[in-house]
């Protein structure tokens, strides 16, 4: 799936920084989204999760039940035009296969696979030029062998984290942007992810640090996440290029912080 924040970079750019599979107990991921280092790393154990129900929802089909999953996403791909996108936009599947069908045919097909609802939990994105809705790199029979593997869950982050042990692994991707330098850090990210959370973020993972945990944290190269994260692991800046904008002008290079605690 397509989302913003995604780290399909950081696996094209600096893997380096991953550990080897190998030398983990369990791999923890508590901001799941579209998942890229999980499908690069391939881990034979962990947990899986994040706060948004119908993405975790759609995992959990592709897991279970991915054959009925793409007979109906075929089927979508066929009819796919204006008028389809609006009406299965409107729609509100009762089932939870329906329901992972339309949020993956509305993540292919939506402006720039963004994700965002109004104040009635309502998706409200518009219609974008990609016109696929099965891919020709799918493969939903691997993608569901890799997924039985793990415990997936809709939570909190703190919920996920507070249950990695020694040697296990957290790959943490917090919601942020990168577009910090033009406003004030917090208030520009506030309604994504609090400062509140931030802190509260910062210290469930210093006790899975203290447990033994293996973490790797990403987060915006700014001056308030390096004072939070002050000591706790090596701070590693990298940069990567924004996609997510409305137009190309818009878009560009920025810099994001990593945090290696191991």
């Amino acid at each position: 799936m397509k989302w913003a924040g995604g780290k399909r970079w950081l696996i094209s750019n600096s893997k380096s920084i991953l550990p080897n599979t190998l030398e983990i107990n369990n791999y923890f991921e508590p901001f799941l989204g579209g998942g890229a280092v999980f499908f690069h790393l391939e881990p034979l154990s962990g947990r899986l999760s994040d706060l948004n129900q119908d993405l975790i929802n759609s995992y959990t089909v592709i897991r279970d039940n991915w054959a009925d999953l793409i007979e109906i996403l075929s089927k979508y791909n066929k009819q796919h035009c204006d008028e389809f996108y609006y009406d299965i936009r409107a729609t509100k599947p009762k089932t939870q296969l329906k329901k992972a069908a339309r949020f993956i045919y509305l993540n292919r097909t939506c402006w720039n696979g963004l994700y965002r609802v109004n104040k009635k939990g309502e998706f409200n994105v518009l219609i974008g030029t990609k016109t696929k809705v099965i891919l020709d790199e799918d493969n939903f029979q691997e993608i569901s062998i890799l997924l039985k593997r793990m415990d997936i869950e809709a939570c909190d982050f703190e919920t996920s984290i507070d249950r990695a042990g020694a040697e296990d692994f957290i790959f943490v991707d917090p919601p942020y942007t990168v577009k910090h330098n033009l406003n004030g850090f917090v208030k520009y990210n506030e309604n994504i992810f609090s400062w509140e959370d931030q802190i509260r973020l910062s210290k469930s993972l210093t006790r899975a640090i203290k447990r033994g945990a293996y973490v790797l944290i990403l987060n915006a190269d700014h001056s308030s996440i390096k004072t939070l994260y002050k000591g706790v692991g090596k701070m590693i800046t990298m940069e990567r290029a924004s996609v997510i904008a409305g137009s190309s002008e818009a878009r560009g290079i920025y810099s994001e912080l990593a945090i290696k605690c191991w």
